[in-house]
């Protein structure tokens, strides 16, 4: 059975994004349907998986972080406007018999992603 999960790393800080919002949409052409909300944990991790088992389907999904509320309750200074705000993830499922870890590093002012597993 596949599952997607995600982890964030604030680089700035050299330790896991902690209580970072997570919000996870399916993307059905210009059709956007919010699947699942979470806050991620201590280790930077949500408890559970974002999608596990018959959840996971094939399609284009977007994952949101909401970094910048993050890095702003970290005490963070940054500029208004923000110019890293919310990280938008655009991915696609082609196999949904496997794991799809999609995790961010992230600062005020870079991110980046990978495919995990």
């Amino acid at each position: 059975m596949g599952k997607l999960s995600t982890h964030v790393l604030d680089i700035t800080q050299g330790k896991p994004g902690a209580g970072v919002q997570v919000k996870l949409y399916r993307v059905d052409g210009g059709e956007k349907v919010l699947l699942k909300a979470d806050t991620t944990n201590q280790d930077g991790r949500c408890e559970q998986p974002l999608l596990f088992g018959d959840e996971v389907k094939i399609g284009k999904y977007e994952l949101v972080f909401g970094a910048g509320d993050y890095f702003a309750a970290q005490g963070v200074t940054v500029p208004t406007p923000r110019f890293i705000d919310e990280v938008v993830i655009a991915f696609g499922i082609a196999d949904p018999g496997q794991n799809y870890h999609v995790p961010i590093v992230v600062s005020p002012w870079a991110y980046s992603t990978y495919r995990g597993s």
